[in-house]
């Protein structure tokens, strides 16, 4: 089992930044990626960035240039350093913890990005 932990969501003005952080704990040596998700009102949950336990990343389109994730390295804690951020990435982003068997999801972190 792993537990998660997010923080770092809020009220952003367009063009500024965010870092959100993910904190594993429990059964950390079974994760073989984390990662961060969202979701908008009226959409699907989508990928927005993950990151294996041997560092190659993988990110969607939309974010490319904008947004890095990051983690370290007993692979307990994944960032998602969010800059350039635009009113369509506001959603609840979710982060994904991926073990050979299962995923475990946080509860969700509101991001909003308005004026």
């Amino acid at each position: 089992q792993v537990q998660l932990v997010e923080s770092g969501g809020g009220l952003v003005q367009p063009g500024g930044s965010l870092r959100l952080s993910c904190a594993a704990s429990g059964n950390i040596f079974s994760i073989i990626a984390m990662g961060w998700y969202r979701q908008a009102p009226g959409k699907e949950r989508e990928l927005v960035a993950a990151i294996t336990r041997g560092g190659s990343t993988n990110y969607a389109d939309s974010v490319k240039g904008r947004f890095t994730i990051s983690r370290d390295n007993v692979m307990n804690t994944v960032y998602l350093q969010m800059n350039s951020l635009k009113p369509e990435d506001t959603a609840v982003y979710y982060c994904n913890v991926r073990t050979r068997s299962s995923d475990y999801w946080g509860k969700g972190t509101m991001v909003t990005v308005s004026s």
